[in-house]
């Protein structure tokens, strides 16, 4: 197994400190800070991968099978509509019949759910329907609706099939970016025994896919920096004056694919654009550092037209292509909220130019800003929301579902009278988890800052982007759900310090050293601990019925309840 702890490539090194070319460039080698002899600026540029042969996919498949069994298993249950699957349950329904979203009747209050827990599907008036979020998710829980029909299992079908996928995604690109199988699967076993991600990865919400395309979306972005560098590094065989500018890369498919899936995480919530802009600026960064790498003259400003201009286009560019792309539903459909916004108010100035449909679209979504920072929202309370400064260390949770007092003796209540029984979602994260998570995090900011170690930044960046925006938003109810699109880079973050901890991997003609040992036990033990944790608060993830003492005793402190 390659080493965790495998030299980064000094991206700040200058010109000077590769001269020459061909096998000159090859031989001069450079120090470290510590004053070690650094390899070849060719495995700088690509530290090799380790081997397929040695159990990266079977590990990766087996963790991910894992996942899988933890999210699917009694899913269906319980077979009801769960906090806000009353809205994006119906709401994909409705777009799979109908192409877009319709009104449902609400009439005496709950009687659309009554009617289709019943089997009746005729809930649905007449009238289109405002939606306050793009249409991406509630595609994609329509799929599931599709495949297995209108029920509680059918909804949230596509919950946990991305939510597993999010996991493979996971253990894929920390295993890229550590050059190491073992460090890859425990972030995706981290991730998998998250309670946070896998209640929403067994809801009918929109969270849970905005993970997903924002994981897929950077795992792209990593993969292209490998395969940018590995096309640089071979470029380094065949030296001439290429050397001072490096290789020509206009078409970048990995950062295409990344535009792609930032487009569908657009097309599921607005918040993903705090996170394609930041890396935007990180991979532009990492452009500039691998041209430093090769000895080009003046490579800031050559990245910005080599490398910047088509970075633009390939991801923020196909980002908004595909984003539109996704509201094709909404501009085929006549009959669509706000589709005839164009025929009622005639154009005035430059907006004659656009296409009706298109400015129906445009005054759509500004009714969709309008909802969300408007005076309504932010004079709406809620019991369970959650100011954003607590989501990294678990303050405030939310319920998602409860029933309470549930006599002994009925509905598998096993307490002893006068004690009833209760069953619960919580939409909490695994304690142990998030709190070492929280610390990693800080590491990981030194490792990046003090070390330039580029891996650590992946991580740092995602979670900041990913949690920071909503500071912005405190005066109007918010929830730690939100988080769960923080968690997958978290896990990144202390899987990256633990293999620290770890240390390097043993080599094959050397013994194991004590530090290794020490490191394997201590890391290991941490994992373990993980686990029985989240199987511990297993119970009140999964709608179990629960003595009230037994409950109490998963609710740790006072904000939990």
């Amino acid at each position: 197994m390659a080493s965790v702890t495998a030299v980064i490539e000094d991206d700040t090194a200058k010109p000077a400190e590769v001269p020459g070319a061909g096998a000159e460039v090859r031989e001069t080698l450079g120090r470290d800070v510590l004053g070690r002899r650094l390899p070849p600026l060719k495995e700088r540029l690509y530290p090799p991968m380790p081997k397929e042969f040695e159990g990266g996919w079977i590990a990766t498949l087996a963790i991910t099978a894992f996942a899988a069994i933890l999210r699917f298993w009694n899913l269906g249950n319980p077979v009801k509509f769960v906090f806000d699957e009353t809205y994006y349950a119906k709401d994909a329904y409705s777009l799979l019949k109908f192409g877009y979203a319709r009104q449902f009747i609400d009439k005496p209050e709950g009687a659309a759910d009554k009617a289709i827990l019943s089997g009746n599907l005729d809930v649905f008036k007449d009238t289109p329907s405002l939606t306050v979020h793009p249409e991406v998710g509630k595609w994609m829980i329509a799929a599931g609706e599709h495949l297995f029909g209108m029920n509680s299992f059918g909804w949230r079908f596509m919950p946990a099939l991305f939510g597993t996928l999010t996991v493979l995604l996971v253990i894929r690109t920390v295993r890229r970016m550590s050059r190491s199988t073992l460090i890859g699967c425990i972030a995706g076993l981290l991730l998998a025994v998250d309670g946070l991600h896998f209640v929403m990865s067994r809801v009918a919400l929109l969270d849970v896919f905005l993970a997903f395309w924002l994981v897929a979306a950077i795992s792209c972005l990593v993969a292209d920096r490998d395969w940018t560098r590995r096309r640089h590094a071979n470029s380094l065989e065949h030296r001439d004056g290429s050397r001072k500018i490096g290789r020509w890369l206009l078409i970048r498919p990995w950062r295409i694919a990344a535009g792609v899936c930032f487009g569908l995480a657009l097309g599921t919530k607005w918040s993903a654009i705090w996170v394609m802009a930041a890396f935007g600026i990180l991979v532009f960064a990492w452009d500039v550092g691998a041209r430093r790498a090769l000895g080009a003259k003046r490579p800031l400003l050559k990245s910005v037209f080599v490398d910047g201009l088509p970075a633009f286009l390939s991801i923020v560019l196909v980002a908004i292509v595909t984003y539109t792309a996704t509201w094709t539903g909404w501009l085929l459909h006549d009959n669509a909220y706000g589709h005839d916004y164009a025929s009622k108010n005639p154009a005035h100035g430059v907006m004659k130019v656009v296409p009706d449909d298109f400015r129906s679209l445009i005054h759509y979504h500004q009714e969709l800003l309008d909802f969300h920072t408007g005076d309504y929202i932010k004079k709406a309370t809620h019991p369970y929301s959650s100011h954003p400064a607590g989501w990294p260390i678990v303050a405030r949770p939310i319920g998602f579902d409860a029933v309470n007092d549930i006599k002994p003796g009925t509905n598998g209540c096993t307490a002893q009278p006068p004690t009833n029984c209760l069953s619960v979602i919580s939409a909490v994260g695994t304690p142990l988890l998030w709190w070492a998570g929280a610390l990693a995090l800080l590491a990981s900011l030194v490792y990046w800052i003090a070390q330039r170690d580029w891996r650590f930044g992946v991580p740092i960046i995602a979670f900041a982007t990913c949690w920071a925006p909503w500071f912005a938003f405190d005066d109007r109810p918010i929830f730690f759900f939100y988080a769960v699109t923080m968690i997958p880079f978290t896990v990144m973050a202390l899987a990256l310090v633990l293999g620290k901890i770890l240390g390097p991997a043993r080599q094959p003609d050397l013994p194991s050293t004590p530090r290794r040992l020490v490191g394997s036990a201590v890391v290991g033990a941490f994992v373990v601990l993980v686990v029985l944790n989240f199987a511990y608060i297993w119970p009140i993830l999964t709608d179990q019925v629960l003595p009230h003492p037994d409950w109490l005793s998963r609710m740790w402190f006072k904000s939990w309840i």
